[in-house]
């Protein structure tokens, strides 16, 4: 994986500008996630702590978070022993992926306690572990290890903290020539690449030690007295230049970090340069601004659809029944549209019982309705009298009359019902954490779900839903709603008369507010760039973004959440730029 120990090292030394920092408020937004917020160095900053299986990490964020309405039981413990406290050291467990930070607080008699947060960033085995030290005792943990599940140690409270298992590797800080070359004899043949010295040092993953056989290649290839093959072994002093060269640089706390994508493709982060990623390069001021830009959007999406896959499967079940539907119901009306058909055969059957004796299964009419008096086949039913087979045809008629009316009806509702459901399922897609709930919400005020019976439900202060809100390169506001209930509050209820309201133009989307009247091109293109990125056409070019006043805009009678009809706009095309949406400030509200 991409987070080494190097990484690690790299955030810890980052993180010293919090020693000594205060914590004011900690908050659990997710099963795996922890945000720190503290005042340190005459700052206020946001630190995340995250055991997520798939995206462990620790390091400074600018991102925000939700703060749930009821705090995990292990958040309101944090709380308890560290909020108000004070940081006093942050570790590191020698070059393992463990960072540790000492808090001292004051407990509830005044005396002084000390606490202990661990984070362990091992994959799926990750954990953010609360330890006092005094006794080494666990007082929790984010995720419990069971002795069911491990039987090297139990990660629960009251149990005696245990470190992950030894590795029994050098640390490349630490050891010396002597000791590389005694690792290198013990590899032999393993030496032909890199891998052996993950194998042999901590803290090295084979991202880095590719790179170090990657620097003597390339030093060897360039050197104008040296035919080098590409196939040829590197030798242990040429391997041992690069290897050490590079770990002084990490020991000095010498730090390039950086991201890109490899020869396979696959797109990797570092926290020193890397000479070997030629493509899609990206250099960053800090560790922590590196580890945002590659971690952020795929640990948020990768939440959210943990939390959203029982709606997601939901709403699919619903598009799914609603569009079956509209099949039948098309089936139906082909069928109803022939109506005037039976009509012609019960009058022609009227016309002609004279010809027709009970027990026939078939007649053949002259059709005086043709143009042509071509004969037709007219089908009987062999119980009836030739009377009352006219009258069946005649039912026949009036049923599919009347049923055209319900069938249009009844298509208008599903081709809405599709509508509304795929743009849910659109927000889906883009929502943030503190979205899903509102989606849910409004489910069930559709009566779509049954509401969930928690204790202790408490209701969101003023009713009023989170409010993204974007601040253009002019300085001015521009709110966006990325899910229906949203959308109901900025268009309907926050926005003022002449404010500008944007919208993907027969497409579903976002609604985007300008919330000033007055407002020049670069916040236009910026709102109309807003509106066509959380769209469903986000991938698309040219999309057409319609925006109008404010007073031009309303919600039809009875019209579902979300739902409005516009007039007097005009259109602007815009591509979506995830670089500008990324660049423009924003805060959750």
């Amino acid at each position: 994986m991409a987070l080494d120990g190097i990484v690690t090292r790299s955030i810890v030394h980052e993180l010293q500008i919090c020693v000594g920092g205060r914590i004011n408020k900690i908050h659990q937004p997710s099963t795996s996630d922890i945000i720190i917020n503290l005042r340190s160095q005459g700052g206020n900053r946001r630190l995340i702590l995250s055991a997520n299986p798939t995206y462990p990490r620790v390091h400074l964020t600018e991102q925000s978070f939700p703060n749930p309405q009821e705090a995990p039981m292990f958040c309101m413990l944090l709380r308890k022993h560290c909020e108000g406290g004070v940081i006093e050291a942050i570790t590191q467990y020698g070059m393992e992926r463990i960072i540790v930070f000492d808090i001292r607080q004051r407990d509830e008699l005044g005396d002084i306690s000390a606490k202990r947060i661990i984070v362990e960033l091992m994959g799926r085995h990750s954990n953010i572990i609360l330890v006092d030290p005094s006794t080494g005792t666990q007082l929790d943990g984010i995720h419990h290890v069971t002795p069911s599940i491990s039987s090297y140690r139990v990660v629960m409270p009251g149990f005696a903290y245990t470190e992950p298992p030894e590795q029994h590797k050098l640390n490349p800080i630490e050891a010396g020539k002597d000791d590389f070359l005694s690792a290198w004899r013990e590899a032999g043949e393993e030496t032909k690449s890199s891998y052996w010295l993950v194998q042999a040092y901590s803290g090295l993953s084979p991202l880095i030690a590719e790179e170090i056989y990657y620097r003597v290649r390339d030093n060897e290839a360039a050197a104008a007295s040296t035919a080098y093959s590409m196939q040829e072994a590197p030798g242990h002093e040429e391997v041992w230049s690069a290897f050490s060269a590079m770990m002084l640089d990490i020991a000095r706390h010498q730090y390039h970090p950086m991201s890109g994508s490899n020869s396979k493709g696959k797109h990797v982060f570092s926290a020193v340069s890397l000479s070997m990623i030629r493509d899609d390069v990206h250099t960053y001021p800090s560790i922590s601004a590196c580890m945002e830009d590659y971690y952020g959007e795929k640990a948020l999406r990768d939440t959210v659809k943990q939390r959203t896959s029982d709606l997601l499967r939901f709403l699919q079940n619903e598009r799914s029944k609603n569009m079956k539907k509209l099949t039948k119901l098309q089936e139906d009306l082909v069928e109803a549209e022939d109506a005037e058909r039976y009509r012609i055969y019960g009058e022609l059957l009227l016309a002609s019982l004279h010809q027709i004796e009970k027990g026939d299964t078939q007649v053949e009419l002259i059709n005086y309705y043709d143009e042509e008096q071509k004969a037709v086949a007219v089908s009987l039913d062999p119980l009836l009298t030739p009377s009352e087979n006219a009258q069946r045809y005649f039912k026949k008629y009036n049923k599919f009359k009347n049923s055209l009316a319900i069938i249009d009806e009844q298509m208008d509702i599903a081709r809405k019902e599709i509508t509304y459901l795929e743009g849910l399922l659109q927000q889906l897609a883009y929502a943030t954490l503190s979205d899903i709930d509102e989606i849910r919400e409004e489910l069930i005020q559709q009566g779509y779900l049954r509401e969930r019976h928690t204790k202790n439900k408490k209701k969101k202060k003023n009713d009023r839903p989170t409010l993204h809100v974007y601040t253009s390169s002019e300085g001015i506001e521009i709110y966006v709603g990325k899910n229906n209930l949203q959308n109901e509050y900025v268009t309907n209820r926050l926005a003022s008369h002449n404010d500008t309201w944007l919208h993907t133009k027969d497409i579903p989307g976002s609604h985007v507010v300008i919330r000033s009247a007055s407002y020049g091109e670069a916040t236009l293109n910026e709102a109309a760039q807003l509106a066509a990125y959380f769209s469903q056409a986000k991938e698309s070019s040219s999309v057409p973004v319609d925006y109008t006043l404010i007073k031009h805009v309303r919600k039809p009678n009875g019209a579902k959440p979300g739902f409005v009809i516009y007039e007097q706009q005009r259109t602007l095309f815009v591509t979506p730029d995830e670089a500008l949406i990324k660049s423009l400030p924003n805060a959750i509200k």
